[in-house]
């Protein structure tokens, strides 16, 4: 393939389609000071994309917290890391694929495993666990069922063949992602403090090195692709899509631990968005360095690749390595161990350029700085509140009919696919390879991991609820934070750290963009208030299809601490006789609730409000309640409702509830609200006396509910003599484990 010349560049305005404006481009020739050749635009096209530079979200990063006691690496490396004490830190990020899966769902979703991991070991520490968060539209519509099971077969595909267990996750259902799916994955590592390692190309005369897997065609571009809006046109860009190997990876794993171990790497970065451009670039400009390439020593596995291919190529499994100088042979050694090239394409130089050579010819020539996200343009625009949230906020609950009898809509939520449960999904994943695990996807609501050798464990959970951010980005977004605490506490975790990724529409519509400004305000407030650090995250906007935006979904990745992992808690009800009772304040606020999309599927009403000191104190109750042992469970209430988090804590234990709502009000609203700052626990009632008095000392209510019973779930107004919900153990199990599967197999008649 022959390069285009600066003159079939201009004439053709060539910058266009790899998704540069023409002020962009006018940006790089003065940067330059001379018009870019074709290799030197395709650079500057996938870092200044969207997706690798945040443009529109850069600005907003300032209001995350982002320090801590805990904190031992913040925003501006492959990934965060808090401190978990006797000298071990975690290690986690979220990174989305979204626009490759919704092409090509199986290698969309492996190759978006394979890419998260290698932020991990890249900074040193091993890999132990995988979410993940994932949205799709309505499971009526059959590309809907091909998206979920590409998908969830890439995810099990990648992460059980690599040795990673995928320990939980969620998934959501709604016709706001039927054009445009979302697939986020979290990742988490654990590393010894002296094994950390950072992305920096330091140290001139260094050798820097392409390590791992062959170089090819594949991904070419994928960055940009990741950053403009899907259509009908997409279809034919499915070359962007990766291909991944996890197999490969699992050896690149051990390969780049046993290096960092050796002690002579002075940097390492995986060649991930935009390939070997990023990882030069971003090491460079970290370190205020250069370097120097000759990219004809990169392995390839194709003939023929121009240098824009081979700078550009996002093929999977590959890291760019800067060891000490007079080390290359132990590199060499320790990769041909495991069967992976090691090779020295170039050095570190001291003049802050990124200088690309092909064999002796000069190929491409930037400053490091002015393609990393400092040297990217950023772009501030107004935003406007959309039009469609007056119309949904008039929305008024009162004019629901009330009922006498609320089964059938219990029954109802339990059989929706964002509720019922999630088994066929993840009945399909490796979640004890490692042997690490303690609580496994479904009993609890957070994944629990031990830490070998200590008496720690880890809890992690992945959150996210576009309904309740369509109807107010700010206090959906901060109940999204407040959610993702609430369910490490259920498992009797403290949160020390949060990743975020923000899946938004095309920014440069001024209602989207003032979406992703009040959303992200709501995660920094609630996160600052909370005491949780923002240790960095990911930004994926264009997220549209046929003109239309996803509702903005910001995602909360959350990991939490348990000095003593034998204190851990699950949900499910364990024994008949137990108490249970709600802990927090009751609510009765049904805007964007699970229960009014059964009677309206477009999001409608005033969601939730926020309150972050009632969360505090009832994070603070339930963390001395857990650590003294006086729960048998608890279980945050969330989607559904009430009703729907005593019912499965039912389910998951095989046993029934007797349950009198004692508050005034309508009964729907008090069976199926999500309101926040609320937990279902069960106790013995020899426990009752203490709880209630750590309670009244934090100013949480605590409110008796009822017993755990034997095969039977049912709900009771007080002062009304029929009861408002009754339906067997049985019949409410069969309807919630099946309802996923049976949607997904259905045959359209």
């Amino acid at each position: 393939m022959k390069e285009p010349t600066l003159t079939e560049i201009k004439e053709n305005r060539l910058w266009r389609s790899m998704g540069l404006s023409d002020e962009e481009y006018q940006k790089i020739c003065e940067t330059l000071q001379r018009e870019p050749n074709y290799t030197e635009l395709g650079m500057y096209a996938v870092l200044w994309s969207e997706h690798c530079a945040y443009k529109h979200t850069r600005p907003f990063f300032k209001l995350f917290p982002t320090s801590g006691e805990r904190i031992l690496q913040g925003p501006g490396e492959n990934a965060g890391i808090v401190d978990i004490g006797d000298g071990w830190a975690v290690v986690f990020k979220v990174e989305s694929h979204n626009h490759p899966s919704a092409i090509e769902p199986y290698e969309g979703a492996a190759t978006g495993v394979g890419g998260i991991l290698r932020d991990i070991f890249t900074m040193g520490a091993r890999p132990i666990a995988c979410l993940n968060s994932l949205r799709f539209g309505e499971l009526a519509n059959d590309r809907v069922k091909h998206l979920v099971k590409g998908v969830v077969s890439g995810i099990a595909g990648y992460g059980n063949a690599v040795g990673v267990p995928t320990v939980g996750g969620e998934v959501y259902f709604d016709q706001g992602y039927a054009g445009n799916p979302l697939v986020n994955v979290m990742a988490v590592g654990l590393v010894r403090h002296e094994q950390i390692t950072k992305a920096v190309a330091s140290g001139v005369g260094n050798p820097v090195m392409v390590v791992g897997s062959y170089t090819g065609r594949d991904g070419i571009h994928g960055a940009t692709f990741a950053s403009e809006e899907l259509t009908e046109e997409s279809e034919e860009r499915r070359p962007a899509v990766q291909v991944g190997d996890p197999f490969t990876e699992k050896l690149l794993i051990e390969a780049c631990l046993e290096l960092i171990s050796s002690g002579v790497v002075v940097g390492i970065q995986d060649m991930g968005a935009a390939g070997l451009t990023s990882s030069a670039c971003e090491m460079a400009s970290r370190s205020g360095s250069g370097i120097e390439m000759d990219i004809s020593l990169v392995p390839r596995r194709e003939a023929g690749m121009t240098p824009y291919e081979v700078m550009l190529s996002e093929s999977q499994e590959r890291m760019l390595v800067v060891p000490k100088d007079g080390s290359e042979e132990q590199v060499k050694a320790i990769f041909a161990k495991y069967g992976l090239p090691a090779v020295v394409v170039g050095r570190v130089t001291d003049d802050g350029m990124i200088r690309i050579y092909d064999g002796e010819k000069l190929v491409a020539e930037v400053p490091a700085k002015s393609l990393s996200t400092d040297g990217a343009p950023v772009y501030l625009r107004e935003g406007k509140r959309p039009a469609y949230l007056d119309e949904a906020h008039s929305f008024d609950p009162e004019i629901l009919p009330l009922k006498s009898d609320y089964t059938a809509d219990l029954l109802k939520l339990l059989e929706s696919p964002t509720i019922a449960s999630k088994e066929w999904i993840y009945r399909q994943y490796d979640h004890m390879v490692q042997l690490n695990t303690v609580v496994p996807p479904g009993p609890a609501d957070a994944a629990v991991l031990r830490v070998k050798g200590t008496t720690k464990g880890i809890a992690v959970t992945i959150d996210g609820n576009g309904r309740q951010v369509y109807l107010d980005p700010y206090q959906g977004a901060m109940a999204v934070v407040a959610e993702a605490a609430r369910n490490l506490i259920c498992c009797g975790a403290e949160p020390i750290g949060l990743t975020d990724g923000l899946n938004f529409g095309n920014p440069e519509r001024p209602e989207v963009y003032w979406q992703l400004e009040q959303a992200i305000k709501g995660l920094a407030d609630a996160a600052r208030f909370l005491g949780i650090p923002v240790t960095g995250g990911n930004a994926s906007l264009y997220n549209e299809s046929s003109g239309e935006a996803i509702y903005p979904t910001p995602i909360v990745g959350m990991v939490g601490l348990l000095e003593d992992i034998s204190t851990r808690l699950t949900s499910s009800f364990k024994e008949v006789g137990d108490v249970i009772a709600l802990l927090g304040w009751p609510g009765s606020e049904l805007g964007g609730s699970e229960y009014l999309k059964l009677v309206n599927p477009i999001p409608v009403g005033k969601p939730p409000r926020v309150d972050l000191a009632r969360e505090k104190a009832l994070q603070k109750v339930m963390l001395e309640a857990a650590g003294e042992r006086l729960l048998k469970s608890a279980h945050d209430i969330s989607e559904g409702g009430l009703a729907v988090c005593v019912a499965e804590s039912c389910l998951q234990g095989g046993l029934g509830a007797e349950i009198e709502l004692p508050w005034e009000g309508r009964p729907d609203a008090l069976l199926f609200a999500e309101s926040g700052a609320r937990i279902v626990v069960s106790l013995k009632g020899e426990n009752w006396a203490r709880l209630q008095q750590i309670a009244s000392e934090s100013g949480v209510p605590l409110t008796r509910l009822g017993q755990v019973q034997g095969s039977e779930i049912q709900f009771r107004h007080t002062g009304v003599e029929h009861p408002l919900i009754t339906v067997s153990v049985r019949q409410a199990k069969d309807v919630w484990k099946m309802a996923l599967e049976k949607a997904l197999l259905a045959e359209r008649g």
